[in-house]
């Protein structure tokens, strides 16, 4: 019988620059967002575009790549998963929540410049961090622990599309 299954894949644009913190045990890890465009036309025929905005996190060496490597307007391809987080507000006491999606791939794409439309050079690079190498790198084997690996790759031909 099936599990399930809890994977997302986005290309987008950054809309930040990520923002790298250390937890208490020395862990990194890495928060920004990304947005995505849908076109459509709508009952009159008119073109439109739908933004939608989406939280991410990084964790380990992954986040410390993202973190050197990601700026605000870069195109990048990701893929993780969804986690849902909860905790008390402290001025209001009530209990608040976020849907954010746990990085474990990430691909920039175009040039670090490049803006949609613009004839600039391919500089695509890869970052891989499989759930092996998770297992292998947590030093415990709970959902609550991030990963700690990352690996680097500079490889073109492995795109998601």
């Amino acid at each position: 019988m099936a599990r399930g299954l809890n994977k997302v894949m986005l290309i987008g644009h950054l809309g930040n620059d990520p923002e790298l913190k250390t937890t208490a045990s020395g862990q990194s890890v890495v928060n920004f967002t990304i947005a995505t465009n849908e076109n459509f036309k709508d009952s009159s025929g008119n073109l439109q575009e739908k933004t939608e905005w989406h939280r991410l996190v990084a964790w380990g060496k992954l986040a410390e790549i993202c973190n050197q490597y990601l700026k605000k307007g870069r195109q990048v391809y990701v893929e993780g998963r969804l986690q849902t987080r909860s905790w008390d507000d402290t001025k209001s006491g009530e209990k608040r929540y976020t849907t954010e999606i746990v990085c474990s791939d990430m691909q920039m794409l175009g040039s670090q410049g490049h803006t949609e439309g613009s004839a600039q050079h391919d500089d695509r690079q890869q970052v891989s961090t499989s759930q092996r190498e998770y297992q292998q790198n947590s030093p415990a084997s709970s959902p609550s622990t991030p990963p700690s690996g990352a690996l680097l790759e500079n490889d073109k031909d492995d795109l998601p599309f």
